[in-house]
């Protein structure tokens, strides 16, 4: 058995991985004390799957927090954590992985056997990642579980010009006094977000292309892509967690990086 734990910006998850298979998650929000968290959500999942507190399993650590979990037994960076879950988790069929997490966008080249060949990075700006989605969702008042749903409701043509999330704030509530629907808006994120995305992939293309990271499970965002790309998007299964279990492979395929 193998934990993967992936410290993030905005979530803490924590994987059980048995051989390959993904058999317990679980994740809470990011605060102040991130290895009392980590380590509470070990505690839930060795509860869950009746492991005993001292049954041996191996632990790997990454993301941006990964070095505060100091019992971990490899540190991993999330390039190649992200790499390795997202080339397992895609079958092998991921030739181009776009991860947007909480405060930044990865664009992430494999090669044939899920190695890193080159990786993009968008810059510190917040549009167009996991904290800009949670922000609208503030505004508006709408869980962002329902973006997609919502996004899809409309045919309301809306723009969002904003490159900064600061300026971005102002033009949604601009737009909400307008009286245009947050459907109508929600949709405008969605394509915001999937036009900066789309520009880190330059000219090489996009074939093989699956989304990753938390704001992948808004469907609206993986059919921004397309039409922004046009061509077809994959989205990993349980997005959210493709870090943390490459990490936790990391222990048996030996690709970690401290």
């Amino acid at each position: 058995m193998k934990i993967g734990l992936d410290l993030g910006s905005t979530a803490i998850k924590a994987v059980f991985v048995d051989g390959e298979d993904l058999v317990w998650r679980g994740l809470a929000p990011t605060a102040p004390g991130q290895e009392a968290i980590a380590a509470r959500l070990i505690d839930e999942g060795r509860r869950a799957l009746g492991l005993s507190a001292g049954a041996s399993v191996g632990l790997a650590s990454t993301g941006y927090g990964r070095n505060l979990y100091q019992s971990a037994d490899l540190t991993v960076d999330e390039i190649s954590a992200g790499a390795l879950g997202a080339f397992k988790r895609s079958g092998g069929a991921a030739k181009v992985v776009m991860n947007i997490g909480g405060q930044d966008i990865k664009s992430l080249r494999l090669s044939e056997t899920g190695r890193v060949l080159d990786f993009k990075m968008n810059d510190k700006c917040a549009a167009g990642t996991g904290r800009f989605f949670e922000l609208a969702a503030r505004i508006l008042d709408t869980p962002l579980e329902d973006f997609g749903l919502l996004s899809s409701q409309t045919e309301e043509e809306v723009e969002l010009n904003s490159t900064c999330v600061v300026f971005a704030e102002s033009e949604i509530v601009s737009l909400l006094a307008r009286g245009v629907g947050r459907e109508s808006i929600i949709k405008a994120l969605n394509a915001s977000v999937a036009r900066r995305a789309a520009g880190l992939l330059g000219r090489e293309g996009a074939t093989g292309l699956w989304l990753d990271g938390g704001p992948a499970q808004n469907r609206g965002l993986k059919e921004a892509l397309e039409d922004e790309l046009m061509m077809e998007v994959q989205t990993l299964p349980e997005p959210q967690y493709t870090v943390a279990y490459g990490a936790a492979l990391t222990l048996t395929e030996g690709k970690a990086i401290v």
